[in-house]
């Protein structure tokens, strides 16, 4: 059967943005892959898209060859190992960005400041300015965690439907890091209601004993991120935090700016 007009200049039609329709619906489906964990099917692909079988295929064959996804035997398609140097790249240029932000955090605050994403189903920090005090925390940039148990992942996960959350626990679990981690779904999603309300995120000896943690999503962000100061808990007590977090929210404000600025925002 021959194909029609519109699928033979796919690749050449320009989308209402001005991008090219084959890109934006190629990079489309490498998103939904991620959102899926990285694996999926073409019929998956084609109900949350809403794209035909016959077009998500061509666009599949194509990303295939150029490495950024593979055919796994049981003939679903995986993310690509060529995605990871793209992505460690663009990890090393957000933390870039976000560094003189942070370091204002700190300045401002007297603490440890990071920035951190939601990568899957964990949180893996991308940049971080440490405090001047002789005592202070330190996260290395790169290290995973599960959101659980962070103030960040409380943050990053406060936006999402509670069916979604549920999902998410129940892949990672629930490991205790102290005796303050919180431990059971129905628990997490009250703190994450309690994050809604008041527009922050604590991590209070939850990720390590004797250590606090505040936290609030960057604005408009091209990926999921969000920005923290850590510190002991006798410096991050409860006084400190009415001062802090409207700092933590100006940073965080201005980082956004920042990234769209960048060309990490989607075209209006």
């Amino acid at each position: 059967m021959p194909t029609s007009s519109a699928s033979t200049t796919d690749s050449a039609k320009s989308s209402a943005s001005g991008g090219v329709q084959s890109l934006e619906r190629a990079f489309d489906l490498l998103e939904r892959m991620a959102d899926a964990g990285g694996e999926v099917g073409l019929s998956e692909l084609s109900a949350s898209s809403g794209l035909p079988l016959p077009t998500i295929h061509r666009l599949m064959r194509t990303l295939v060859a150029c490495g950024y996804v593979r055919q796994q035997p049981n003939r679903r398609y995986a993310l690509g190992p060529r995605l990871i140097r793209l992505g460690e790249s663009a990890s090393r240029l957000l933390g870039t960005w976000a560094r003189p932000h942070l370091a204002r955090l700190v300045e401002e605050t007297g603490e440890t400041a990071n920035m951190a994403l939601l990568d899957g189903d964990e949180i893996v920090y991308v940049a971080q300015v440490p405090s001047k005090h002789s005592m202070r925390m330190f996260t290395e940039v790169g290290r995973r965690v599960l959101p659980h148990s962070t103030g960040v992942g409380k943050a990053l996960l406060a936006s999402f439907p509670p069916q979604e959350v549920r999902a998410l626990l129940a892949r990672t679990g629930m490991p205790a890091a102290t005796d303050k981690t919180i431990t059971t779904p129905d628990g997490f999603l009250a703190a994450l209601e309690e994050v809604r309300r008041q527009g922050y995120a604590i991590d209070d000896n939850e990720q390590e004993i004797g250590v606090r943690c505040l936290a609030v999503p960057v604005p408009d962000s091209p990926t999921a991120a969000a920005i923290s100061i850590s510190g002991p808990a006798g410096r991050v007590t409860e006084a400190a935090t009415a001062t802090i977090v409207p700092v933590l929210r100006q940073v965080a404000a201005e980082l956004s700016e920042t990234l769209l600025a960048s060309g990490g925002g989607s075209a209006a």
